[in-house]
């Protein structure tokens, strides 16, 4: 029945609930208990409506398969199981179909899955979107900036291997077919703090590692950096190898995306030049000095890291160490110089370090959006995908989670507004009745924190720009002079009586009271982190330098274009990024995306249900169901509706023939559901409780079980009848069969008697015949030898007179003469071939010739050769001396033998004489060239063969190039000492030199030819023929060759070759050519 039944919504097989929306009882234990079943059965998605659930299963989940695109693209949204392919594929359906622009909104903690999300969501559009090679280039520079943005954005936390430590918003244009043509990315609040420190068991940014694990060599030199991570302050060592991380691989998939996305390689080369530079900014250290004048001024220890960055940056290395020690101060047209101490001087390296890198990030940031925007200037459809920060709650809150839950704030406002908008919006398409939805407003937070004249940023302001002695504790007492009465703000020194016994708020801290929770915030450095200031001598002298990037990255530093006017503080900037996103977002239609972690110690298969708590909590997906629960629960297209129950009513199963909306009126009047219950709408039925929508699915499970009973009452009938047709049929058949096979067996039974009679009567006869025959055989043999006895008789007494005493002896010779006439008459008819190698003989006829016919047999045979040497010339005869010689020395030794006792020694195989490009080497060998063939010369370096002429003459070896016909290398047959080879089926072998002969200076010779049995004979019998001695001929799978000063170790192993059966040849290391041998 399961297999029957085709899955038509997300109700189908459901584990706990799919749609929270629907969850009975609501409240917070039963809304976990439903997140850990569904996590425990590896759902990890569930929806509230149309905003989706997404828990971090921390490992991989076969789900995201290019089976599982295609399964949810084009589906309705609540067709299949939750999943984000599902609100991927509706957002992209209503902007390519509905021509709406669309946003994504991924919001968690760290750690939570945001930034896998929006990858997901990334991959699902690029796969369903059109294909071509434009369209393909542009979804893969799209994909690729992530990389580029992780490397430089993100870093290992104590609660994310992969933390992105900025906000990211990218804007992806389609054109009217939905194909897209580019994108523009927005970044917020890199937290840069990170560069010049990191919380304990945290690393700094990916790329700091990425570079120093995975250059080279060669590159680290050029950027003047050693691989050793404890060699530099700003990185922390407790954490600096990650688990399941490979930086180097990591680093080279970072360098082709930047190829990719369309980075020259003089900027990528820039890029990492800043990042060597800021790396090494934190290994400079002062010392304090007293000038005369009794100020305290600082000092750099070691300048070689000072001259180290400034090569790499091209800065005048006397203007920066004075932009470390002074600072100037300039007041209309006045400049004052002071100096720095040691705690101001670190102050200014780690403000110049922070700056040069979120710089340089922003740098990158237009960089990409330069290569990713669309081309075309035709009208663009817009999806946005918004990776930030979520609400972050830790021990220690500074001014960084100030303004990330101050985001989180904004993003809760707009999720409520455009969520109630949207529940409006359809009310109102379907023609239902809208009653006003009680719901926390979190404006009033909003307003604490960004009103222009009490907010707390615009106190920040205020503090950071008033004149005279600003700190942390002075801002703190403004805002318990502005905020004190503000219903959602805490203080220790707070004027609101109830909090002066708050002994849990520290008195340099203030709590705010979000909606997420209560977050006390430490404010000490609150007011530098906002200030955020770069003290003008290092942005001059950043200006000043050489190099084109770091120049760009401090426009500010040109003495042409000075602004005494202060720079925007942090918290200023932020609070109007925020605002334009938010802008940006209130023109696009909301889909969301809500990540919770289930627990902290990124561990598979484990659900912290304190930690999953909190995070409803601060993520309000309690206050979302009821939001989205105020009206009605429930509601669906009148189609899939009647699709889905009309089986509960008669008048609607099978067939309902009718509009849809009367096929659902007839099948709820006949459920006698409550009319106030349900709503009919214009396209859908609106469903006011879960429980209803439960009682539904109930009898229909019910009724389908019933119809499954009905089904299977059927089947298992006709399956019956149809079994019992068939064996009735069969015994029909078999019946039929079986009387044809026993009339068949009785007529061979009489048949075969039949056979046996006539038989045994023919055998009689035939016995009484042989019986008459034999005994008339029997009379005439008898007559015929009583005949022959007495004619014996007769002849004897006739002859008897003539007998001598030497009679038998004559008669023996003259027996024994006609057997030996009998038997060189009978050889002369049977002699063999005259082939040598025809071993057939006839066979003995009698014992006394045996040694006569062995002896014939022998001188036969020595005959048949002769005649058969007869035929030789002269150059046959030395062919044959030449093979013969070869069967001595490889037969049973060396595998490749067998193949060439078929093959002529041709020796000639070049043909020097007559080919006119090799006339130089001709002229050059006097002697007559007794083998001359193309040889593979192996390189000891690397393994790889070089061609070379092979040349023997009566007195010497050479070694000629094929090309030029230069000869390479000559040797006298007195200096090679031996030949060394192995038994395998290859024409590797390596010629040996005499120690101290003046042809052995760069020593021995690997070579490998397809001629080898032939070469290694020839060279043997010339030896031998020169020198009287004989060559050694070594066969082994394993010898040395000496290559100069070096021996190296030649082995040859059995292995699978890549190229077919040709052996290659491989350096192992200084000692070892390992040769492989299929």
């Amino acid at each position: 029945m399961a297999k029957m039944e085709v899955k038509t919504s997300l109700l189908d097989d459901m584990i706990g609930v799919g749609d929270m929306v629907l969850l009975e009882p609501l409240n917070e234990d039963s809304f976990i208990n439903n997140l850990k079943k569904r996590f425990d059965h590896n759902e990890v998605y569930t929806y509230i409506g149309s905003v989706v659930i997404s828990i971090n299963p921390y490992r991989s989940l076969p789900i995201y398969t290019p089976e599982k695109v295609e399964e949810y693209r084009n589906r309705n949204f609540y067709e299949l199981s939750p999943h984000i392919f599902a609100l991927s594929d509706e957002a992209y359906r209503s902007l390519r179909d509905q021509d709406k622009d669309q946003c994504i909104l991924i919001t968690g903690e760290s750690g939570a899955g945001k930034t896998e999300a929006s990858k997901l969501v990334m991959s699902y559009v690029a796969a369903v979107c059109g294909k071509g090679a434009e369209v393909n280039q542009v979804k893969e520079q799209l994909l690729q900036s992530n990389p580029v943005l992780e490397a430089f954005g993100n870093a290992k936390t104590v609660r994310n291997d992969n933390s992105s430590r900025f906000g990211k918003y990218m804007d992806i244009e389609f054109d009217f077919k939905g194909d897209p043509l580019g994108g523009v990315i927005s970044n917020y609040l890199l937290e840069k703090s990170r560069v010049v420190k990191q919380p304990r068991g945290e690393r700094n940014f990916h790329i700091f590692y990425q570079i120093l694990s995975g250059a080279s060599e060669d590159f680290l030199c050029k950027l003047k950096l050693e691989r050793d991570f404890s060699r530099y302050n700003y990185l922390g060592l407790d954490s600096a190898k990650v688990n399941g991380v490979d930086d180097a691989a990591n680093f080279r998939t970072v360098r082709n995306a930047m190829q990719i996305v369309g980075f020259m390689d003089h900027e990528t080369q820039s890029v990492f030049e800043v990042v060597a530079a800021v790396l090494k900014l934190g290994n400079i250290e002062f010392k304090p000095e007293s000038r005369v004048n009794g100020l305290d001024e600082s000092k750099i220890k070691d300048k070689n890291e000072l001259k180290e960055i400034c090569e790499l940056t091209g800065i005048d290395q006397s203007v920066l160490e004075r932009a470390f020690s002074f600072r100037t101060v300039e007041a209309k047209q006045e400049k004052v110089s002071t100096t720095l101490n040691v705690a101001q001087a670190y102050y200014a390296r780690d403000a110049l370090a922070k700056n040069l890198y979120s710089r340089l990030f922003s740098w990158l940031v237009t960089r990409i959006n330069e290569s990713i925007k669309a081309q075309t200037k035709v009208r663009k459809k817009v999806m946005g995908v918004l990776d930030i920060y979520g609400f972050e709650i830790f021990e220690d809150n500074s001014f960084e989670q100030f303004i990330i839950n101050y985001c989180n704030e904004k993003l809760q406002q707009i999720f409520i507004e455009l969520t109630l908008k949207e529940e409006q919006e359809e009310y109102i398409r379907e023609g239902i009745e809208w009653t006003h939805i009680e719901y926390f407003n979190n404006a009033i937070i909003c307003d604490l924190i960004e009103n222009n004249q009490t907010g707390i940023l615009a106190m920040l302001d205020e503090e950071c720009l008033r004149p005279g002695t600003v700190t942390d504790d002075t801002f703190l007492e403004k805002l318990n002079q502005v905020c004190a009465t503000h219903q959602h703000f805490e203080s220790r020194m707070s004027k609101c009586s109830r909090f002066l016994n708050d002994t849990s708020l520290p008195h340099s801290c203030f709590r705010i009271q979000h909606y997420a929770g209560k977050v006390m915030y430490q404010v000490e450095g609150f007011v530098d982190k906002n200030n955020d200031l770069l003290y003008r001598d290092l942005s001059q002298a950043m200006w000043k330098a050489s190099h084109s990037l770091i120049k760009a990255l401090f426009p500010e530093g040109n003495p042409a274009k000075i602004n005494l006017k202060r720079p925007p503080t942090a918290g200023s900037q932020f609070k109007a990024s925020v605002a334009t996103l938010m802008k940006n977002l209130q023109t696009k239609n909301p889909n969301y995306i809500r990540c919770i972690k289930p627990n902290d110690k990124k561990a598979a298969h484990v659900f912290n249900d304190a930690l999953v708590c909190h995070q409803i909590r601060y993520l309000g997906l309690l206050e979302n169901v009821r939001v989205r629960r105020a009206g009605y629960a429930f509601r669906q297209a009148y189609e899939p509706c009647l699709e889905r129950y009309k089986m509960l009513c008669k008048q609607t199963w099978p067939h309902w023939k009718g509009p849809a909306r009367a096929g659902v009126e007839v099948l709820f009047n006949e459920l006698e559901i409550p009319e106030e219950e349900f709503s009919f709408g214009r396209s859908k039925i609106f469903i006011r409780n879960p429980r209803t929508l439960f009682k539904l699915e109930d009898l229909r499970k019910q009724r389908l079980e019933d119809l499954a009973t009905l089904i299977e009452k059927i089947y298992r009938g006709w399956k019956c009848r149809t079994r019992f047709l068939l064996m009735k049929k069969s015994q029909i058949v078999i019946a039929s069969w079986y009387r044809r096979y026993a009339q068949q067996k009785k007529y061979q039974k009489i048949k075969s008697s039949a056979i046996i009679v006539q038989s045994y009567i023919r055998g009689w006869k035939a016995r009484k015949l042989l019986r008459e025959l034999k005994h008339q055989k029997r009379c005439n043999e008898a007559a015929t030898i009583i005949a022959a006895y007495w004619h014996g008789t007769q002849v004897r007494r006739e002859y008897r007179k003539f007998f001598r005493a030497n009679a038998g002896r004559k008669i023996y010779e003259f027996t024994l003469q006609r057997l030996m006439q009998k038997y060189f008459l009978e050889m002369k008819n049977k002699m063999p071939s005259l082939s040598p190698i025809d071993k057939n003989w006839p066979v003995r006829p009698y014992l006394f010739l045996d040694s006569t016919h062995k002896e014939l047999k022998r001188i036969f045979h020595l005959w048949r050769c002769k005649k058969y040497r007869d035929q030789f010339t002269d150059q046959q005869k030395l062919i044959y001396e030449e093979k013969l010689e070869a069967s001595e020395l490889f037969k049973d030794k060396k595998a490749l033998y067998p193949a060439s006792v078929g093959q002529p020694f041709q020796g000639a195989y070049l043909e020097i004489s007559k080919n006119p490009k090799y006339k130089k080497l001709k002229d050059a060998v006097d002697e007559k060239i007794i083998i001359a063939e193309v040889v593979n010369k192996i390189n000891r370096a690397n393994g790889k063969a070089t061609s070379r002429i092979f040349l023997l003459t009566k007195n010497n070896v050479l070694l000629a190039d094929q090309k030029s016909g230069n000869i390479k290398s000559e040797v006298p047959l007195g200096d090679v000492t031996k030949v060394s080879m192995s038994s395998q089926n290859d024409g590797f072998f390596a010629v040996h030199l005499k120690e101290g002969s003046g042809a052995a200076g760069k020593g021995d010779f690997l070579l490998s030819s397809d001629h080898l049995i032939e070469m290694a004979t020839k060279l043997y019998r010339t030896t031998l023929s020169q020198t009287k001695q004989k060559l050694n001929i070594e066969i082994s799978d394993e010898f040395l060759v000496q290559f100069r000063q070096d021996k190296v170790c030649v082995k040859f192993i059995q292995g699978s070759q890549k190229n077919g059966n040709i052996p290659t040849c491989k350096r192992k290391n200084n000692r070892l050519l390992e040769v492989a041998v299929p």
